[in-house]
């Protein structure tokens, strides 16, 4: 159990830490420093690094998430409400990141192949809000998973 627990916590951090860094520490840096091109195409390169990461890490949470679950508590029946409300912010993290990835990622990468800056712009500024949706949502999620209990 203390290896699950673990790897569902690691898993969480990696993902919601990497969006909190991104969204609040690299966007502001990299919009203070370098022009919208070089900027775009720094995205890319970041996303296509970061993303694997998110992936890996949606791996584990779903796995390690739903053994606790059914070892632990016996299943949906025996959980309490912390444990719902954690699943239900995680699914939805995992809906929006899944958009994220199959829909404005991609058209960013293309939109910088071809060098249509503008458009990879309003791409990156989907991105950018749904990001800060994610990470809003994961705070919130982390807060319930260790905090749920004792409420």
């Amino acid at each position: 159990m203390a290896f699950n627990i673990a790897l569902h916590i690691l898993s969480a951090v990696i993902w919601v830490g990497g969006m909190f860094f991104a969204h609040q520490a690299l966007r502001p840096a990299a919009v203070q420093v370098l022009e919208p091109p070089l900027r775009l195409e720094l995205w890319v390169q970041v996303f296509r690094r970061f993303f694997v990461w998110v992936w890996l890490s949606i791996s584990l949470l779903l796995i390690t998430g739903y053994w606790m679950l059914f070892s632990w508590f016996g299943g949906f029946a025996g959980a309490p409400l912390y444990v719902h409300l954690m699943q239900g912010g995680g699914l939805i993290m995992v809906c929006v990141y899944l958009f994220v990835f199959f829909v404005p990622y991609r058209g960013l990468k293309q939109s910088v192949i071809v060098q249509d800056y503008p458009k990879a712009g309003a791409y990156l500024n989907v991105i950018r809000r749904l990001v800060g949706f994610n990470t809003l949502l994961g705070l919130l999620v982390i807060t319930t998973a260790a905090a749920g209990r004792y409420l």
